[in-house]
Order: structure tokens, then sequence, then C-alpha cells
């Protein structure tokens, strides 16, 4: 399937086949962003979701499009965490066997999750990419079936839900902040927002330190990436191969922000302290692109997803302490 062919009507049916499993998040008012930047701004909750991120839309999708001999012969996927623990639920749940392959740089917290909900869980490799190919050979060795974290159009069609509840819930939205990473996410809620009203401004957000889909942009061509250490470790890893994620943002985005770990930081210790959510790195780097004024034209209906709070609780308190000395 040609990424131009993934269309609202796919999003649509996704939104009824994962209707069980995967929840209607809240899309709450913030009043601290909307004085910071000057316009009414609403964050979307992901961080709620039963596996605390958005990944279990688009896993849910795959999984219960399966065929019978499919989900007889089991499945498998390579994550940097939520993506595995969404996987984890949704197999458990359709009682299929699921094997979920992690690099050494995924959190001690997000392995742990995984393995709770009944995953056969294998690290392997220092980086995103080298688990890929661990699970590659995996997937041929044992006839599994490939669970792909971000490009597969049943996954993103399932992420593309969440561009519906905005409309949805937020129908004069005019500007969309999302997390950007392997684009999974970014691509479906962009997908549904540009077709409702190609005037729906998209602006995907990534780390500074190793932003695959933003380099493989300027480039104009996917592009291999050093993965780095960061903070946000829900958007690390590479994007290649890629069949459709590469198109949908080429196609749907309208501009790309980077921010710093130092901003991702001060934005998870701000959702802590103002409005009392749990976020992770990943799921908090929308709140940093506004609260550090990163997004230029802003609408005045603006919409920040908030895409995880799978993070360490010690680490979030440490950021949150060490936030308010600074602040002092």
């Amino acid at each position: 399937m040609p990424a131009s062919n993934i269309t609202l009507r796919d999003i649509y049916l996704a939104r009824q086949k994962i209707a069980p499993i995967a929840n209607k998040t809240p899309l709450i008012h913030s009043g601290w962003l909307a004085e910071r930047a000057d316009v009414p701004v609403y964050l979307k909750l992901e961080n709620v979701q039963e596996t605390c991120s958005f990944k279990i839309r688009g896993a849910a999708n795959k999984l219960l499009n399966l065929a019978p001999d499919e989900r007889e012969r089991g499945v498998i996927t390579v994550s940097s965490g939520n993506h595995g623990r969404a996987v984890s639920y949704v197999a458990c749940r359709l009682k299929i066997r699921a094997v979920v392959l992690l690099s050494e740089a995924v959190p001690e917290v997000k392995r742990r999750a995984i393995q709770k909900l009944g995953a056969e869980v294998i690290v392997r490799g220092e980086t995103y990419d080298q688990a890929m190919e661990h699970a590659s050979r995996l997937q041929k060795d044992q006839g599994l079936v490939m669970i792909h974290p971000f490009d597969d159009p049943l996954v993103i069609a399932g992420q593309g839900v969440i561009g519906l509840e905005l409309l949805e819930d937020l129908p004069e939205i005019d500007t969309a902040i999302v997390p950007l990473s392997g684009g999974g996410l970014m691509g479906g809620i962009a997908l549904a927002l540009k077709t409702a009203h190609p005037g729906i401004r998209t602006v995907g957000v990534s780390m500074e330190r190793g932003p695959a889909m933003v380099e493989s942009l300027r480039a104009g061509r996917v592009v291999d990436i050093v993965e780095q250490p960061t903070i946000a470790d829900g958007l690390a890893g590479g994007i290649a191969p890629n069949i459709y994620t590469f198109d949908i943002i080429q196609k749907y985005v309208d501009d790309t922000v980077l921010v710093s770990e130092e901003e991702i930081a001060g934005a998870m210790a701000f959702a802590l302290e103002k409005h009392h959510l749990v976020v992770e790195g990943a799921g908090a780097v929308g709140i940093a692109a506004l609260l550090y004024e990163k997004v230029e034209r802003l609408g005045q209906h603006v919409a920040v997803v908030v895409s995880g709070g799978n993070v360490d609780l010690s680490l979030l308190l440490e950021i949150a302490e060490r936030n308010r000395r600074k602040d002092k």
C-alpha cells in the first residue's frame, strides 16, 4: 500500500476496530501554556492510556487485523519501550505470543513493564537499529509476524485516531504540535487533520540528539543517524528502511522544531508541577516547544499531544527538584 493510499477511511475503520482496547483520551486546557503563548492551548493526554502511551492505538489496530494463521505464529517487534509495552498488552489480551526486542539503551522501568505484561523480552545491541537487526533475523528463523513500531499502514491509521478525537473535541483547531520520531504518530494525526482541513498547521517536535526524521527531511531522503543518549528515549532510533512514514511526513507536516535536553527536562517538570501530570521525555517535547517559544506562527486554537508517561518516578522527581532549585 503506497503512503498516498492510507486514507481518512482507514483511520475511521481503525477507530471502530480498536475501541474495545484503546481509550479516547482527555483534552484539557492549559492556562499556564496559554498565558505563555498568548493563545488558547490544549493538551491531548495520551499518557493516561492503559499502557501510558499512544502506542496502544497502532498496536491494537495491527494485531486485531492479523489473519488467524498469523495469530497462531505469534508476533515480534523492536521498541524503545512504549511500543513494546503496547504490543505486549494487546497480545496478552488476544492470547498471541509476543517477542519484544529492546536495545540496552531502553530504561529498566520500561523493560520491567513489558515483561510484566507477558511478552518474551530480549535485550540485544547498544542501539535501536542493532536491536532491529536481531529482530529481523529472529522473525525469519521462527516465522513470526513483525509488528513495526511506526512504518506500517495499520499502525499509522491507529495513531491517526488521535486526529479524529482532536477534531471532535476541538473542531476549531488550527495548530497541532506533535512529537516526531519514526513518524507513525505525527503522520497519522497530520493525515487526519489535513484531510479534514488543509489549513490546519502541523508541527513535529524532536530532540536535538539524533532526530532521524528531521535530518531525513532536511536531506530530502531517508538518512542514517548516530543514535545518542537522550532524556527523550522514546524518540530515539533510525527510520531506515522506510516505505510509508517519510512520504507522509513530507506531504502533511508543515514544520519541525528541535528541543534541547534541558528544555525537555524543564517541560517534564512543568507538567508535573503545574498540571500534576507524569510525562516522559518523549511525551514532553511538544510542551517544551511552546514553553521555550520554539514554534513560530501559532494559530488561535493550539493542541499539543502529550504522547506518553512511562518514566522512572525517581528520575522525574529528581528533574522536578533540580528545576525547583534553578527557579529559586
